[in-house]
């Protein structure tokens, strides 16, 4: 592993490195890294276009298929830019709270667009017109997990009002599959603003293993392809609480 650079930002300690090897596929992959070993972005140096993570390749495959014809999205979470990256034909609006993310992913990754904004991305949505969106993305960690007011129902319901009629949300969240209260909290809260939700997750060698969930919530029938999910399967998630403002 070659250390690229390190930095102690406002929110984070990021580290920018090179690796031979990344969960356990041989290569040559720069990576960007927070301080609690969570990887928050990888790209593969001799194929720059492929996406290496399962978790954007699913998101970006129940957009396809959900709204085939989206035009407008909004971010929280920007990371190194995967899924904005991907489709270039189409507009994004990005909110970032640590600027030196957003530097790290143009300096070490190549991000090249001028979508992305500094602050907090509930102030930041609050801002814009209702029915603006086809998809808001959630995909927003700090070392404690996604932010408690990005999870919560009036946030929830703010976004949804953002959102047009065909809009979606779509969340990646860190929790178990089985028996985790946060998510079983965060499904029922969604449950609570959306007819339809789904959740997904990658199969687990253990009910108790910490990993990317996805959840997507939108007032029509939700569409996947399983063979397009890039291995993630739909959970059922229990019930939970629902999470207010005056919980966070």
């Amino acid at each position: 592993m070659e250390v690229l650079y390190k930095k102690l930002s406002n929110n984070h300690e990021i580290t920018i490195y090179d690796t031979t090897e990344l969960y356990g596929e041989k290569g040559l992959f720069r990576v960007m890294q927070f301080s609690n070993a969570a990887v928050q972005g990888a790209v593969d140096l001799n194929h720059p276009q492929r996406i290496l993570f399962e978790y954007p390749r699913a998101i970006i495959h129940l957009m396809e298929l959900n709204d085939p014809s989206f035009e407008d999205v909004f971010v929280i979470g920007h990371g190194i830019g995967t899924i904005a990256g991907h489709f270039t034909d189409k507009r994004f609006k990005i909110a970032e709270l640590d600027a030196q993310v957003v530097e790290f992913s143009r300096t070490f990754f190549g991000y090249d667009k001028d979508n992305v904004t500094v602050g907090d991305g509930r102030r930041m949505l609050e801002k814009e017109a209702p029915d603006a969106y086809d998809y808001i993305i959630l995909d927003a960690f700090t070392d404690q997990g996604t932010p408690p007011h990005l999870i919560s129902l009036e946030f929830f319901r703010m976004a949804k009002e953002k959102l047009d009629s065909e809009g979606s949300m779509i969340m990646n969240v860190m929790g178990k599959s089985e028996h985790d209260h946060l998510m079983n909290t965060i499904h029922t809260t969604l449950r609570e603003v959306f007819a339809y939700v789904t959740a997904f997750s990658l199969p687990s060698e253990g009910a108790a293993d910490i990993q990317n969930i996805i959840m997507i919530g939108r007032d029509k029938p939700i569409r996947f392809q399983a063979r397009h999910m890039a291995g993630f399967y739909e959970i059922a998630l229990g019930e939970g609480h629902i999470l207010q403002d005056t919980d966070t």
